[in-house]
């Protein structure tokens, strides 16, 4: 991209992408599944989505917790409106490359460390709450798995585009890039949804301290 740097993400810290699969069976692998089973929906049931801003113990962590979650939602959802909006030839090349650039490289890394902060200290302190869900958490690890993958696959695809800026290619690079990106919105929007249902009933309930 002449005039400026491309994204860059450091691939080297992320777990090889086939690691940790083994633990699900195929169709509860984040490319396959549509939702929770039901086994794992049993805190769900007791406490619903509709009702966990009024619970006493939402506020704190879980807004917050849940406050990120809609941050990385919102940039994405920027990042493929951008990349929408050069396809139709709304914005100039230049200018999308400079947001795209902004936008990726900080939902990208943003969303490694939040994945590594959940592996490290919340899900370790949260498995043994409620034995019913501990394969729940197990899914949620193979998850971060996988995701640690498309989120190298989605900066390389990235760079790709964001060096081709000016270029012959650079449509060409565009459509690839919207193209990942609509593919990760999905990846990430199921383990997102997944993730709040499993995890937030838990903190509401048990109010652990974490």
């Amino acid at each position: 991209m002449a005039g400026g740097a491309a994204l860059r993400l450091e691939t080297a810290e992320l777990r090889p992408y086939l690691a940790g699969m083994d633990k699900m069976t195929p169709d509860l692998s984040l490319a396959r599944r549509d939702g929770l089973p039901d086994a794992l929906r049993v805190l769900t049931r007791e406490l619903p989505r509709s009702g966990w801003e009024a619970h006493p113990n939402f506020d704190g962590l879980v807004r917050f917790w849940m406050q990120r979650h809609m941050m990385f939602r919102d940039l994405l959802d920027k990042l493929q409106g951008g990349q929408r909006a050069l396809l139709a030839g709304e914005v100039e090349g230049r200018a999308q490359a400079r947001e795209t650039q902004r936008y990726a490289g900080f939902l990208l890394n943003q969303l490694h460390g939040h994945h590594q902060i959940e592996d490290m200290h919340y899900f370790p302190a949260l498995t043994g709450l409620d034995p019913r869900l501990e394969e729940g958490f197990a899914l949620l690890d193979a998850d971060h798995h996988a995701l640690d993958g498309h989120i190298h696959d989605m900066a390389e695809t990235t760079n790709r585009f964001l060096q081709s800026v000016g270029g012959a290619d650079e449509r060409e690079t565009a459509g690839r890039l919207e193209t990942a990106l609509d593919g990760f919105n999905g990846f990430l929007t199921r383990h997102l949804d997944d993730e709040e249902d499993l995890v937030v009933p838990v903190i509401l309930k048990f109010a652990p301290n974490l």
